[in-house]
């Protein structure tokens, strides 16, 4: 389809900018979690690009530059964060206290890229972990588990300055973190990655404003006394204030090689693509259930076709409604099937 953003995608081009990609090298060497990065293969991985606002490169461009490494083994995904900061500070220091109320930086892990049964982590300044699993999006009435905890899970913050003196001015602020893939679990099963394979994962840096009372850091306010709204600084953009909307999520592959003959980025696959016409389905759903109470039956009426192309590939649209529930499915013209259900719970099958 050679259609602009607007024309193909409507008033939901905005959730439909092309996620971010990162090859991630193997590592064959032990990777020590202490803030630093000083071993050869973090030397070798490729920076990503910095982070933007959550909402894409329209907005202004974030206050300090964020950027990210990751590297993987048999046992551990390996994230290494580096945050530039003039004042750093956190004073929550008990595990699982809400630490985005303070500035962080934030971890989003979808395994099976369906949408649903993600993990998220949360670290700020220093050392404090929230981790919690949700069962699928808030939007879809998902509960956050946050009595789940990660088994295994390491983590450690560098500081290139001092926590919490407002009287100097800081440089940065590293996080290092090794998620091992066996932590990624509910029930004690869990998906431990191969070779080229690919999941989704999102970034966040958490950043407030600030004022000095009392000698310590506090969140400003308006005059109206309600705090000023945090600022979103991500990886990949969501296109919209919000990390849970998992889709809009960016890409990992987990390469055989070494990092240091691995590519910062990698196409998008096939199936990524094609499924941005089923969340085209699902936006419109929603949209149209808010007003009627009620699913769609007709693709034509949400405004889409059910025939279309990409890069070669045809693919049929059909869409099965009853009045709480629907199925949209995407058949190609070699034989991938793609589903998602009112729950935005995505489904992908090889019709062999």
């Amino acid at each position: 389809m050679n259609l602009s953003a607007q024309e193909q995608w409507g008033k939901y081009a905005h959730l439909f900018t092309a996620p971010n990609t990162y090859v991630a090298g193997y590592s064959s060497h032990t990777i020590t979690i202490d803030g630093q990065a000083s071993e050869q293969d973090w030397k070798d991985a490729a920076w990503t690009s910095e982070f933007l606002d959550i909402q894409g490169e329209h907005m202004p461009h974030p206050t300090y530059p964020t950027r990210i490494k990751m590297l993987w083994d048999d046992t551990n995904l390996y994230i290494f964060a580096e945050l530039e900061e003039e004042h750093i500070w956190a004073y929550y220091d008990k595990q699982d206290m809400i630490v985005y109320h303070e500035n962080d930086f934030e971890v989003f892990i979808d395994p099976d890229g369906d949408t649903h049964n993600y993990y998220e982590f949360e670290v700020n300044a220093q050392n404090t972990l929230f981790d919690l699993f949700l069962d699928k999006p808030y939007r879809n009435g998902g509960q956050p588990n946050i009595e789940w905890n990660a088994k295994g899970f390491e983590s450690a913050v560098y500081v290139d300055g001092t926590l919490n003196n407002p009287t100097d001015t800081d440089k940065k602020w590293c996080v290092e973190m090794a998620i091992p893939f066996s932590s990624l679990s509910t029930e004690g099963n869990f998906i431990q990655p191969e070779a080229g394979d690919i999941w989704k994962i999102n970034f966040s840096r958490v950043e407030w404003q600030t004022e000095i009372i009392d000698g310590k850091y506090t969140r400003k306010t308006s005059d109206d006394g309600k705090l000023i709204p945090e600022d979103n600084w991500v990886w990949s953009p969501q296109g919209v204030i919000n990390m849970h909307f998992p889709e809009r999520w960016g890409l990992i592959q987990f390469s055989p090689e070494p990092p240091e003959s691995t590519h910062a980025s990698f196409e998008l696959p096939e199936a990524e693509i094609l499924a941005r016409h089923l969340w085209h389905v699902f936006y419109a759903q929603r949209d149209y259930q808010r007003e009627h109470k009620t699913y769609c039956n007709d693709l034509a009426t949400l405004g889409i076709q059910a025939n279309g192309e990409e890069n070669g590939t045809g693919f049929l649209l059909k869409i099965k409604a009853s009045g709480k529930t629907y199925t949209a499915t995407l058949t190609t013209n070699n034989n991938l099937i793609i589903s998602i259900n009112q729950d935005g719970l995505l489904h992908l099958q090889t019709d062999k």
